[in-house]
C-alpha cells in the first residue's frame, strides 16, 4: 500500500514538473506543440476527403508515411546499440545514458505507429489488427508479426524505463529481476522489429526490387548508424542545457558505433546495386529508375545520389581520425548519415517498389502538401513526447527529483 502511494505520489509530482522550465523549454514545447497541431488539421482533411489529399495513387499505394514508418522502426531498434554496452559488459560510461536511448525508442515506436495510422484509408478499421476482436491472421500474415514486435518493443521499454526511473526517484536500488529478465528480451526484440520489417517488403513477390536476401541486414547496418547519430546530437544538447553530466567517451563509443554501421551499410548498398546491374534483367527496371531514371522519368535519381554522396562524406569524416575526433566535424557526419539515410531508407526504398508497375507503367510519386503536413505533426509530436521524457528523466538521474520522505 505504501508503495502505490509512493507512486501516484511520483506521478503527481512529475504531472507539475512537466509545466516548469526556462523560457527556451517553454519555448520549444509551444513550437511542437504548434507543429503538431498543424499536423492534426491536416489529417483531418486527410480523414473527410481520404487519400486522394495525398500524392499516393492506386500504382504507388506506399509513399511517404510508410517511408518514415521504416525508418523511425530503426531508430527505435538502434537503442540495443546502448543497451548491449550498458547492461551486458557493464560499461559505466553507456550505463548512465542508456535510459535516454531507451526513451528515444519509445518515441520513435509511437511515431512509427502514428505513421501507420494516418496511412490506413480507413483508421476506424484498425481493429482488425487487435488479435481475438480483429480478423487477426496470425501467423500467416507478416503485417500481424509487426504488430506483435513493435507494440510489445514499446510496451518492454516502458516498463524498463518507468521501473529504473522509478527506483532512481525512490534512492533505491533496483531488483534484478524485475528489470534485467526484460533488458535480455528487449535486446532480441530489438533486432526483430526492423528484421519483421524488412520481411514485409522482401515477401511481396510481385515486387521484385524488395526481393533481396539483404534487405534485412541492410535495414539492421542504416539503423545503427541514424539511432546512434541522432543520440550524439542529443547527448549534446542534454550536455548544454542541463547539469547532467555525459562523458565524451560515451560519445566516443556510439562515434565507433555509427562509423562501423555507415561502412557496412554503404558496402550492403553497393553488393545490391552490383547484383540489379551486372546481371540486367527486367527486374532490374526499379533500380535504374531509381539510380539513372527509366523513359524521361528520374524524380528520385538526384535524391538517391545526394543521399549516398551525403553517406559517403560522413564516412570519410568518421574514418579519418583528425576530423571524427572532433566535435564539430562528428556533428557534421552525423547530419550527413541521418539525412542521407532517411532518403535511401525511405523514399529511396518504397517508392522504387512500385515503379515500374507488375504492368509496365510508369507512374512517379511526390508528396503532396497536406501528406508533408502531417509528416511534420507526427515528428513534432514525437520530439515533443522525447522532450517531455528527457525534462522529467535528467532531474531524476542527476538526483535533483527525489522522493521526500515524510518527517516523523
Amino acid at each position: 500500500m505504501k508503495l502505490l502511494r509512493d507512486y501516484i505520489t511520483f506521478l503527481a509530482r512529475a504531472f507539475v514538473l512537466s509545466f516548469s522550465g526556462s523560457t527556451k523549454f517553454y519555448l520549444w514545447m509551444a513550437v511542437l506543440t504548434v507543429l503538431s497541431v498543424i499536423g492534426g488539421n491536416a489529417y483531418s482533411r486527410q480523414l473527410v476527403e481520404g487519400l486522394a489529399v495525398t500524392g499516393m495513387t492506386d500504382q504507388v499505394s506506399w509513399g511517404a508515411y510508410i517511408a518514415n514508418f521504416t525508418y523511425l522502426v530503426g531508430v527505435a531498434a538502434a537503442a540495443v546499440m546502448l543497451v548491449i554496452p550498458a547492461y551486458i559488459y557493464r560499461n559505466k560510461d553507456m550505463h548512465d545514458v542508456v535510459l535516454f536511448g531507451e526513451l528515444l525508442a519509445i518515441a520513435a515506436i509511437v511515431m512509427a505507429l502514428l505513421f501507420v495510422i494516418v496511412d490506413l484509408g480507413r483508421p476506424d478499421r484498425f481493429w482488425h489488427l487487435i488479435p481475438i476482436v480483429g480478423k487477426f491472421n496470425f501467423p500467416g500474415s507478416m503485417l500481424s508479426w509487426d504488430v506483435i514486435v513493435l507494440n510489445g518493443y514499446l510496451l518492454l521499454n516502458l516498463h524498463i524505463c518507468g521501473y529504473l526511473l522509478f527506483m532512481k526517484y525512490m534512492n533505491r536500488k533496483p531488483t534484478i529481476l524485475f528489470y534485467m529478465p526484460f533488458v535480455l528480451v528487449a535486446i532480441a526484440w530489438a533486432v526483430s522489429i526492423h528484421t519483421v520489417t524488412a520481411f514485409l517488403y522482401v515477401g511481396l513477390v510481385g515486387r521484385p526490387f524488395w526481393n533481396s536476401a539483404i534487405v534485412a541486414p541492410r535495414f539492421l547496418g542504416s539503423a545503427f548508424t541514424a539511432g546512434p547519430g541522432i543520440l550524439i546530437l542529443v547527448f549534446q544538447v542534454i550536455r548544454r542545457m542541463s547539469k547532467y553530466q555525459i562523458s565524451d567517451r560515451a560519445l566516443h563509443i556510439l562515434r565507433n558505433i555509427v562509423t562501423v554501421s555507415l561502412l557496412v551499410n554503404l558496402f550492403l548498398l553497393g553488393c545490391e546495386a552490383f547484383k540489379e546491374f551486372y546481371s540486367e534483367s527486367v527486374h532490374s527496371s526499379s533500380a535504374k529508375y531509381l539510380f539513372f531514371g527509366l523513359h524521361g522519368h528520374d524524380a528520385l535519381v538526384p535524391w538517391m545520389w545526394g543521399a549516398m554522396a551525403m553517406e559517403l562524406v560522413a564516412a570519410i569524416i568518421l574514418i579519418v581520425p583528425p576530423l571524427a575526433q572532433r566535435i564539430m566535424p562528428l556533428n557534421i557526419a552525423c547530419v550527413l548519415s541521418i539525412v542521407g539515410i532517411w532518403i535511401e531508407k525511405g523514399m529511396g526504398l518504397i517508392v522504387p517498389g512500385f515503379v515500374p508497375t507488375p504492368l509496365g507503367n510508369i507512374v512517379e510519386y511526390v508528396p503532396s502538401l497536406n501528406e508533408a503536413l502531417v509528416c511534420v505533426g507526427i515528428w513534432s509530436f514525437g520530439l515533443l513526447i522525447f522532450s517531455w521524457m528527457l525534462h522529467i528523466a535528467i532531474p531524476i538521474m542527476s538526483g535533483e527529483f527525489r522522493h521526500q520522505p515524510k518527517e516523523v
